[in-house]
């Protein structure tokens, strides 16, 4: 068969799951322990990222993926956890976080010509004092949210195939 005439072997999904949030402020820290989790399945394609807050620098690993799972603590919304599609807008608010995930994403489409499909996966959260540590109700928002998460990574991964 020629080159010309071979077909392509469908590329895998390459997901990353960036867990931001503050693990020293309790239930903030809901981000950062979701990518922990993800990480310890070791599952291949899969990379996992944490930061305090979205920065630019992160715009480099969103760029170099499929799809993006952005998971953050809400102090506010549905219990157990959110999930949404998001969609690249160029927004500057006063916030916990410097970017919004959704600012984070036009701006990789703006410098890198890459646009993953992206998700917010926002756990909510009920304490966010200096402390250490996620309360028992986070806890077990935090599992839950993890069950679907680990479906919709998935998912994706099987797309691919």
């Amino acid at each position: 068969m020629s080159a010309a005439t071979a077909t392509a072997e469908p590329q895998a999904q390459r997901v990353l799951v960036l867990g931001y949030g503050n693990r020293g402020r309790q239930d903030d820290g809901l981000g950062p322990a979701a990518a922990d989790a993800i990480s310890a399945l070791g599952w291949p394609g899969v990379t996992t990222w944490e930061n305090d807050q979205l920065t630019l620098e992160d715009t480099i690993e969103v760029a170099a993926h499929d799809v993006v799972f952005f998971v953050d603590a809400a102090r506010e919304g549905p219990a157990p956890f959110a999930m949404e599609r998001l969609a690249p807008a160029m927004t500057i608010a006063f916030t916990s976080h410097l970017l919004a995930p959704e600012t984070l994403l036009a701006i990789t489409q703006q410098q890198f010509g890459a646009t993953p499909d992206a998700y917010l996966l926002a756990i909510r959260g009920h304490a966010f004092d200096f402390q250490e540590g996620l309360t028992p109700q986070a806890t077990g928002n935090l599992q839950l949210a993890l069950g679907a998460l680990r479906a919709r990574i998935a998912g994706a991964i099987k797309e691919a195939a």
